[in-house]
This record gives structure tokens, C-alpha cells and sequence, in this order.
């Protein structure tokens, strides 16, 4: 067992402890399958947010593909291991809160990769209510989605019908798809997902 100092995932602290130290579970070491195929199938780049964006694998992997992307996180630790992740789109990576970041255009994209079961169910309404107001109607919330009623965390997960509670008022799902290759700590629990603004 790890033993960690910080135990409040608010804290960039008890990120940084967990980068510092290498324990990092939810780090998949690439890029998810169905992230690769959505990006295919856009039919143009989407000017993109990775928020808690971790080694940021995605970042890189959309930047080749034309996309504009940029990642953040309030963790320096995290910070510093997605600037060495991404290489030459280093300065695409940010380091910075999620809840008081401007973009420098608008986004027609958050990819959503472990950020909200990352955070205390408490802050659930804070981070949907924060998606909504960084996208305009049409623009889309993609990514995978955590389902799980254990009560400790992270990661936090969430029961279908709250996720459903928690978005319809700004968003609609239209698209949904099992995940196949999750890595250890999701596998069997998370879904792809994608979220169009109303």
C-alpha cells in the first residue's frame, strides 16, 4: 500500500505527490480506441480542451492530426509530465484551473478523459455547469464516463441516471459505445460518450 501525505483530490498537492511518485493507475500510456476513431470520423479538426489532462498522450495524438488542442492541469507535477509526453506541443500544455480558465477561442470540443471521476461528487455540478458554459449550443462533450457506486475514491464514479441529471439540462447524449480496451482501474465500467450542447 502507498502511503501519501495529501488525501484531498481538490488539491494540486495531492496530485503532485501521486506524479512525483510514479502512481499514476489511470495513466494508460496512449491513446484510448475510440478517441481515434471519433477523430477520424469529425470530418475536421475541433478546436479542443483537455482539462486534468494528465501525460496528455491525446493532446499530442490530435495536434498531429491537424487538431487545435490544448491541455490543462492544475497540478505542476502533471504539468511537467505532459510537457515531456507531448514533445514538440509542449506549450500546449497549461498549467491551470479548470474552473477559471478562458480559452482563446471558442471550443468546439472538451474531451473528457477521468476529470470528473477525478473529483469529488460534490463538485459534479460545478464541473457540468462549467463544461456548459465553455460550450456553445452544438458544440460537443466526448469522452469516457466512469460508472460505479463504490464510495471511496478517486476515481468517483457515477450511477447512469445521475449522469443523465447532471447533463440533460444542457446537453444531449447522441452517441454511446462500450469501451474495449479500459485499462485496469475502469475496465467494465466505463462507457465512450458523446455529449452535443443544447
Amino acid at each position: 500500500m502507498v502511503d501519501f501525505a495529501s488525501r484531498d483530490p481538490q488539491s494540486p498537492a495531492f496530485w503532485d505527490e501521486r506524479f512525483e511518485r510514479g502512481f499514476t493507475p489511470w495513466d494508460r500510456g496512449g491513446v484510448p480506441a475510440a478517441l481515434r476513431d471519433f477523430a477520424s470520423r469529425a470530418g475536421r479538426p475541433l478546436r479542443t480542451l483537455i482539462p486534468g489532462c494528465g501525460a496528455a498522450y491525446e493532446l499530442a495524438y490530435l495536434s498531429d492530426a491537424g487538431w487545435n488542442a490544448t491541455a490543462i492541469d492544475f497540478s505542476p507535477a502533471a504539468v511537467a509530465a505532459a510537457r515531456t509526453a507531448v514533445g514538440p506541443w509542449s506549450e500546449r500544455v497549461r498549467e491551470a484551473d479548470f474552473f477559471a480558465f478562458a480559452p482563446e477561442q471558442p471550443l468546439e470540443l472538451i474531451y473528457e478523459r477521468a476529470f470528473l471521476c477525478a473529483l469529488p461528487r460534490a463538485m459534479w455540478p460545478q464541473v457540468a455547469a462549467r463544461w456548459a458554459d465553455l460550450l456553445a449550443p452544438g458544440a460537443l462533450l466526448a469522452g469516457f464516463f466512469f460508472f460505479d457506486d463504490a464510495p471511496k475514491g478517486p476515481p468517483f464514479g457515477i450511477a447512469r441516471a445521475a449522469l443523465d441529471a447532471l447533463l440533460t439540462p444542457a446537453f444531449r447524449c447522441v452517441e454511446e459505445a462500450a469501451v474495449e480496451d479500459s485499462i485496469a482501474v475502469f475496465a467494465g465500467k466505463e462507457r465512450w460518450m458523446v455529449w452535443q450542447r443544447s
